[in-house]
Formats: C-alpha cells, sequence, structure tokens
C-alpha cells in the first residue's frame, strides 16, 4: 500500500473509531432513557387509572348506600344492592364484582357461572393467588391490586388493575377494575417510537461519519494529486538539472584536458621533438637541447599540477588520505582565490568520527553551500566555516553576511532550490540534519550527522 493511502487510513479509521465511540454512547444512554421514559409513562399511567378506578368504586358504594343503611344485614336489600351494581358498567369491560370475605363469589356480571363458587384457591397463569390478593387489600381498608384476568371483550387473559373496598357490615368486597392491554398497546408505541428515534439519530450519526469518511478522502486525494504533481514538477526539474550537471561537469573536464592539459602535452611533446632534433643536429650545441628538454619538463610538471588539480575536483585525494581539517582548510583556501571573498575557517575539535561516506556528505554540502553563495549570495564580504564534533554530533556551520533570500519562495518554487534539496537529501542520505536560516543580516546553515555513522 502506497504512503498517501496510509495517511488517509490513519486518519479516516480514528475518525470512524470516534464516531463508532459516540454512536454507541448514544444508544446506550437513549435506550436507558427510553427505559426510564417508560417507568415513568406507566406510572403516569397507573396512578391515573387508580384514581378513576377509586372514583368509580366511590360511584358504586353511593348507589347502594341507601341499601347498606350502616351495614345492617338484610338479604333484601343485599339482592337489591346486587341488582343495582351488576348494572352498573362503563363500557364493554368495565363492570363491577362483589366478594365475601371467606372467597366466594356473590355477583359478576360478565360471568355469572362463577357466581356462587368459593374462588379462594384460585391463581392466574403465573400462579398469583388472585381472589386471596383482592380479600386482602379489602380487608386491609382497600386499594389497588394488579393481577391476570379473563376480558370478556376477547376472551384472552391479560393484566387488569382491580380496586377493592371492604363492605364490612354485609362481610363483603366490592371491587371493579381496568384491563391494562389498552394501556401495554400505548407504551409498546411510545417503545417502538423511541426505538424509531434512536434508529434514526444512529443513522444520522452514520451518515455524518460517511460524509466527513468522504470528505477526508477527497481531500487526502486531492491533497495526494495536488503533491504528486509538485513533487513531479520537481523531480522533473530535478533529473533536468541533474543532466545539465552532467553536461556541464563534463564540458568543463573537457575544457580543462582540451585548454590546459592538451596544450601542456602537445607544447611538451613540441619541446621533446626540438630536444630531439638538436641533438641529432652537428650544427647546434647540446646546450640548446638541454635548454628545450627543461622547458618540457617545467611543462610535465605543469600538466601533472593540472591532472592533480582536475582529479581533486572529482574527488578529493587529501579528504581520505588527510582528514576533513585539511580537505575543508584547501577548499576554504579554494573558494577564496576563485572569488576574492574572505573565507574563515575554524575547527573546534579534531573528534571527528564519521566514515567515508559521512565525510564525502559533509564536505559535498560545504561545496555546495560555498557554490551557491558564490552564485546566489548579494554583497558577501566574508564567510565563516566551523566545524566541531561532541559526543553525539559532527557539526558543520556555514555563515555569510550577505542580504540573504526568502526562504519560503526558493522551497515552494519547482524550478529553484535544487541546490537545497540536493544538500537535504545528502544528509538524509546518512540520518543527518539539515537547516537554514536566511535573514537581512546574512544566511545560516547547519549541517549535523551523527558521530560514529
Amino acid at each position: 500500500m502506497k504512503l498517501r493511502y496510509k495517511f488517509i487510513l490513519l486518519t479516516i479509521i480514528p475518525l470512524l473509531l470516534s464516531f463508532a465511540g459516540i454512536a454507541i454512547a448514544v444508544f446506550f444512554q437513549a435506550t436507558n432513557l427510553a427505559k426510564q421514559q417508560h417507568i415513568s409513562i406507566e406510572k403516569a399511567y397507573l396512578n391515573s387509572k387508580e384514581t378513576e378506578l377509586k372514583h368509580y368504586v366511590s360511584l358504586g358504594r353511593s348507589a347502594i348506600d341507601h341499601l347498606y343503611q350502616n351495614g345492617t344485614m338484610n338479604p333484601k336489600n343485599q339482592e337489591e344492592a346486587k341488582r343495582i351494581l351488576a348494572a352498573l358498567d362503563f363500557g364493554d369491560d368495565g363492570y363491577f364484582y362483589v366478594y365475601d370475605m371467606h372467597g366466594k363469589n356473590l355477583m359478576h356480571p360478565r360471568q355469572p357461572e362463577l357466581v356462587g363458587k368459593n374462588l379462594w384457591a384460585l391463581s392466574d397463569p403465573q400462579g398469583n393467588l388472585t381472589i386471596q390478593k383482592l380479600i386482602h387489600a379489602a380487608s386491609q381498608g382497600g386499594g389497588p391490586v394488579r393481577y391476570l384476568w379473563e376480558k370478556p371483550s376477547t376472551h384472552q387473559v391479560v393484566a387488569k388493575l382491580g380496586y377493592v373496598i371492604p363492605l364490612q357490615g354485609w362481610d363483603w368486597v366490592l371491587g371493579t377494575g381496568i384491563y391494562l392491554d389498552d394501556v401495554d398497546a400505548a407504551l409498546d408505541k411510545v417503545d417502538a417510537q423511541f426505538i424509531k428515534n434512536i434508529h434514526s439519530t444512529l443513522f444520522w450519526i452514520a451518515g455524518i461519519t460517511i460524509i466527513c469518511a468522504l470528505l477526508i478522502a477527497l481531500s487526502g486525494l486531492a491533497l495526494n494529486i495536488s503533491e504528486s504533481r509538485l513533487a513531479d514538477a520537481k523531480l522533473k526539474t530535478l533529473a533536468r538539472s541533474i543532466v545539465t550537471s552532467q553536461e556541464d561537469e563534463r564540458a568543463r573536464l573537457s575544457r580543462d584536458l582540451h585548454d590546459g592539459l592538451s596544450q601542456l602535452l602537445v607544447s611538451t611533446k613540441l619541446q621533446i621533438e626540438s630536444g630531439v632534433a638538436k641533438l641529432q643536429s652537428p650544427t647546434i650545441s647540446e646546450d640548446k637541447a638541454l635548454i628545450a628538454f627543461a622547458r618540457a619538463t617545467k611543462q610535465i610538471n605543469s600538466a601533472l599540477t593540472e591532472v592533480r588539480r582536475i582529479s581533486h575536483n572529482l574527488r578529493p585525494a587529501m579528504l581520505d588520505d588527510l582528514g576533513l581539517v585539511i580537505a575543508f582548510e584547501h577548499l576554504s583556501e579554494e573558494f577564496h582565490h576563485a572569488t576574492g571573498i574572505d573565507v574563515t575557517f575554524t575547527p573546534q575539535d579534531n573528534r571527528f568520527n564519521l566514515n567515508a561516506i559521512s565525510n564525502t556528505v559533509l564536505y559535498r554540502v560545504a561545496q555546495e553551500a560555498l557554490t551557491n553563495i558564490h552564485k546566489h549570495a548579494h554583497n558577501v564580504s566574508h564567510v565563516e566555516i566551523k566545524l566541531h564534533s561532541d559526543n553525539k554530533y559532527v557539526t558543520l556551520l556555514i555563515n555569510d553576511n550577505g542580504t540573504g533570500f526568502n526562504l519560503q519562495d526558493i522551497v515552494n518554487h519547482p524550478k529553484r532550490g535544487i541546490g537545497l534539496s540536493n544538500m537535504r537529501e545528502r544528509m538524509a542520505s546518512v540520518q543527518g540534519q539539515f537547516d537554514i536560516q536566511s535573514g537581512a543580516d546574512g544566511t545560516r546553515i547547519t549541517a549535523k550527522i551523527p558521530n560514529g555513522e
């Protein structure tokens, strides 16, 4: 996988993980909130139903109060009270029922088959003793009771909320109830709406996540395309610069060989031929022949000097033979003689524990820096070169007192800054550090190579 795609993934994956964490947190929080609201709504429903049933029971008690007569046992009044209560209803499934304190059903308008039966041991599908619970609540002064009972309109056993009160004078339990399947259906709708809202929220989070991921990916691709184009332009410029440099170097070497070394050799050849001719001539003295050979010897020495100069420019032998300090001293002297700019070289330590490759890199960086100063710097009268080392680094500092330049413009320009790029790449090849600072008071180059590399 290409590095650019790895960077995009390293950006998108944390985003996806963050949104996933947010979605999980939202889901759990929303679920807990839905449960709490379910409990609150159910409690509010049941409280309202209890109040409603309490009113119904009060109405039923009021309807037979004139017969109850302070609890006096009167079978005729009791029968009339049963008739009145049986006639009272509210809807298909709202009715009153009567039990005695021993569990015997005395009146049930919807299930007459239960009348006269003792239902003390009756239990619902969950094993709860329904009639005992009703009688117990009545014996405590009355109140609400939840249980399961067959709903007359559907003949299905569903949850029911009952409310009972005692009629102690007649040893009766008077009660009524409301079936809760409608309440459960309403709560189910509320729960379904909560779930729908949670899913909608998660959908929006997922949508936002996808959109953000796509935007990051597209931005990354656009940036990569832009950077790739810029890198390609710099690479093409660098390639052209390398080819140009090679051709310039070959042209310079050709000129040096043709204009310098070749002419010296031709002149030497002519001097030797002249000397040989004078030796062979009987009329010319040997002294004149020796003069020709002496001139030839001098020209051969000049040719040897020219060969050493060309060889030194191609690869400074003294860097390998005499070390980094001597090579820098010679480089400083050559730069001064070639440009007339004063150069101060200060080696502050001789503990330069670098291998041949690192020595060459540091030397070439200094060469490139001095070449840039000569070609591009303005109003430079002095260059200071410092070379020192410690336990960690060998550091090269090159300062000039020119007017400086805008570093950012050079770095961003695809056709400029090749020399700076070369120096950075050379330093990077040996795990070194390269820094350049430029301002109105001059330019400062710092190159560090780990000592021992």
